[in-house]
Order: C-alpha cells, then sequence, then structure tokens
C-alpha cells in the first residue's frame, strides 16, 4: 500500500486502484497496525480514477509528513565511515567516525521540523557558506507514538560536507538548515518489513547528463533499525510520531559537490523515486 499527501486529499493506491481516505494526516498515519487500518478502511473508502488519481499527485503532491520531527542516524555503513573519515582528515576528528561506527550508541541527530521539509518535485538547498554539497540518499522509517514501524519512504538528507569537515561539531550547521531535507513520494506501508535486498539507488543529473549513479542493499547497514529505533526513543516522546532518516552508503567522490540546477532521483522500490533540484535557499 502506498499512501500519498495531497494538497486536497489522502490518496491511498493499492495496486492499480486508488481510494481517498479522509480524516487528518497526523491521526491517520500514527496507529497501531496502521496496513490493518488502511485495509479496513477500503470497504466504505471512495475510489477514483487511476487517471485522475496520477494528475491528483502530479499537480498537488505534498511530503507525507505532518507535524511530526525528522531525526537522522549517521555513519551506520562502512562507506559512510570512510566518507566522514576522509573529510575531517585535516581537522583531526577522522578517529570519532571510526569509534562511532564501531560503538554501541549509534550517533543520531536532529534533522529537520516539518514546515522545512520538501517533498517530491520540490527543491533542496546547498548552503552558499560551504563549498563541497551532496545529497545522501537514506531509507526513512516512520515510526508511531509507540516506538513501532509502521511504514517507510525515501529520504534525502543534505550535507555540507566542507562544513562537518572543518570540526565535528559542526555537524548542525552542516546538516540542519532550510530545505536541507526532503521525504516521498509517499509513505510505503506494507504488511511486513521491508527485504533486506531492498536497492537504494542514486542518480544526480547535470543539464541532462548523468554526474553519479550507484545502488547499495539496506542489508548492508550495521545496525538492525528496530536499534535504531529504540535509542531514538529512549527519553524522548513524539506524540505522533517521528520520521528517522537510517544512513547512507552511496557517497559521490570527493571531487564532486553539487551546483544549483543539479536533479537528485533517489529509488527505493517499492517505495518509488523521490525526485529533487538543487537550488540556494532564497531567504540566505
Amino acid at each position: 500500500m502506498k499512501l500519498y499527501k495531497t494538497k486536497t486529499e489522502n490518496l491511498l493506491q493499492v495496486d492499480h486502484n486508488y481510494h481517498i481516505i479522509a480524516g487528518d494526516w497526523n491521526q491517520l498515519i500514527n496507529r497501531q497496525h496502521l496496513h490493518g487500518y488502511l485495509e479496513s478502511q477500503l470497504n466504505h473508502a471512495i475510489s477514483i480514477s487511476e487517471e485522475k488519481a496520477k494528475s491528483l499527485i502530479e499537480e498537488s503532491i505534498l511530503p507525507p509528513i505532518g507535524s511530526q520531527e525528522v531525526w537522522a542516524a549517521g555513519v551506520t555503513y562502512l562507506r559512510s565511515m570512510e566518507a566522514r573519515m576522509e573529510e575531517a582528515k585535516e581537522s583531526g576528528g577522522a578517529d570519532l567516525y571510526d569509534r562511532v561506527y564501531h560503538a554501541e550508541r549509534p550517533e543520531l541527530f536532529f534533522k529537520a521540523f516539518p514546515h522545512k521539509v520538501s517533498g517530491h518535485k520540490g527543491a533542496v538547498s546547498i548552503r552558499k557558506d560551504s563549498v563541497w554539497n551532496v545529497p545522501e540518499p537514506e531509507l526513512t522509517l516512520f515510526i508511531n507514538s509507540y516506538g513501532n514501524i509502521e511504514g517507510y519512504t525515501v529520504g534525502n538528507d543534505m550535507s555540507s560536507r566542507s562544513i562537518e569537515g572543518e570540526n565535528a561539531l559542526y555537524l548542525p550547521q552542516a546538516k540542519v538548515y532550510d530545505r536541507s531535507a526532503a521525504l516521498g513520494p509517499c509513505l510505503y506501508v506494507p504488511v511486513s518489513p521491508l527485504d533486506s535486498n531492498t536497492l537504494i539507488e542514486m542518480d544526480i543529473l547535470r543539464e541532462g547528463q548523468l554526474m553519479f549513479r550507484d545502488s547499495v542493499a539496506i542489508k548492508r547497514i550495521k545496525r538492525p533499525l528496530t536499534e535504531l529505533v529504540a535509542y531514538l526513543y529512549r527519553e524522548s516522546t513524539f506524540n505522533d510520531g517521528s520520521f528517522l532518516m537510517t544512513g547512507t552508503c552511496l557517497v559521490p567522490p570527493s571531487d564532486f559537490t553539487l551546483l544549483p540546477g543539479d536533479e537528485i532521483l533517489i529509488t527505493i522500490e517499492p517505495i518509488g523515486t523521490l525526485r529533487n533540484t538543487v537550488a540556494y535557499n532564497p531567504s540566505a
């Protein structure tokens, strides 16, 4: 099942059939056994044609988030650890990333308030005070207020690598700013957890030319997803649930940086593709 949030309706896709699901987004998704609830709504939900549904999604799609905070996990893949060590070498902080990769406690950090999150086909920003900017494609969990994983979406965790590389304590500035996170295109709600062979794929295009392409299976993550969730929910309450980006293993080479106008396509099947365009923050 795929649940889309649009400007006017909540749309539920089951195979090639589409249904309007009434209700406030927060109340709709923040429940136990979300898949079973959505299945129960099919008996009295309003059906619409595939053509009309796709037109509605195309014209008015929103990120699949209500009032939830977005958090992120870092250094959960070996390649991410290696990249962080590379960028922090000159600052003398390289060993921090090796230590957290092997530590019992994961790295978790706040990423975005919902009103600063971009959606499918929306813009993501690069900082003007950073000379090395990259996207980080991540499987993103929706966790209900009880601490249970109820759905998945595609996440883009934008990162200012030159800022974090200068000093690890600059992480909030490297990671948290307007339009530094994107989620979409939908909330995928399966009956069982995603298969560990599920691929995260990323393409970066510049003026139509492919600049970067790579993919990785989520089974290469070091920590179980439930372990990341358990640490996030220690001592913290999320009344409407939360979103957690689970880390990346796809890192463009060190001589690559994003430019305004670049397009980022992140695909996780069966969730779908999140497409974003790179821009400077207009308010900066």
